[in-house]
């Protein structure tokens, strides 16, 4: 799937991202205010493309002064349909979110980054998503040589021995993001690309505020972890 324009998964013409910016925007546009929100396509084409979904009555044209703005027509029959062409990358989110939810062994932390959160992606890039998994049975904290941070490490020790994944867990969790890779791929066409880490390694790209850490804070969209999870405290910490 086309992760700058997703309409072109079911279209090629621009009647796809016509529709999906009037369904998104529910407000009158004139052609060019809909060409400036077109992923592709030059101002003549989407009137062409306005001109026949008007003849088809999904979309209303009106006169405004000196200019004609276009909307869509809710009431008609296919307009369910440009609602769900605005709205399939939020479903990739939405379905990443339920599936992350519903694992046994779940993720302290996820979230897509890259071109797929950019929207800037293409048909064959990567959907790349982080998550961070609570400590594996033997993962050290690369955190521990600071002395700064000696205090308040020592007031997590026990949160992280009860965290702490057993082997089983463990398996458990290499076979979902298995599954995952699978699943997405149907899901999109994509191929999911999956940096993991442990909460250990989380909070200390955020102490060093590496380029990784720096590219989530900007551009990720989150889809596992709660502000109240048990861990938070401890990756937030930032020395």
């Amino acid at each position: 799937m086309d992760l700058t324009d997703p309409t072109s998964a079911v279209t090629a013409t621009l009647d796809g991202p016509v529709l999906a910016v009037l369904a998104k925007v529910g407000k009158p546009l004139t052609a060019g205010e809909v060409t400036a929100q077109m992923p592709r396509g030059s101002e003549v084409g989407v009137r062409r493309s306005l001109a026949r979904l008007v003849e088809q009555g999904i979309v209303r044209a009106t006169e405004m002064g000196r200019n004609r703005v276009h909307e869509l027509n809710r009431d008609h029959v296919a307009a369910p349909i440009a609602v769900l062409l605005a709205s399939l990358r939020l479903e990739m989110w939405r379905r990443l979110r339920s599936r992350l939810s519903s694992w046994k062994t779940k993720p302290l932390y996820a979230c897509v980054f890259g071109s797929a959160a950019r929207g800037d992606g293409h048909a064959d890039s990567d959907i790349d998503l982080l998550l961070v998994h609570a400590p594996f049975p033997g993962d050290s904290d690369p955190r521990r040589g600071s002395a700064a941070l000696g205090r308040q490490l020592a007031g997590f020790a026990n949160e992280m021995t009860t965290l702490q994944l057993t082997d089983r867990e463990v398996a458990r969790w290499r076979r979902q993001v298995d599954q995952l890779h699978e699943e997405m791929h149907a899901w999109t066409g994509n191929p999911l690309q999956v940096v993991q880490m442990s909460g250990y390694e989380w909070a200390d790209h955020k102490r060093r505020n590496t380029s990784l850490y720096g590219e989530i804070s900007r551009d990720a969209i989150q889809v596992a972890g709660e502000a109240s999870d048990p861990l938070v405290p401890f990756v937030k910490a930032s020395g």
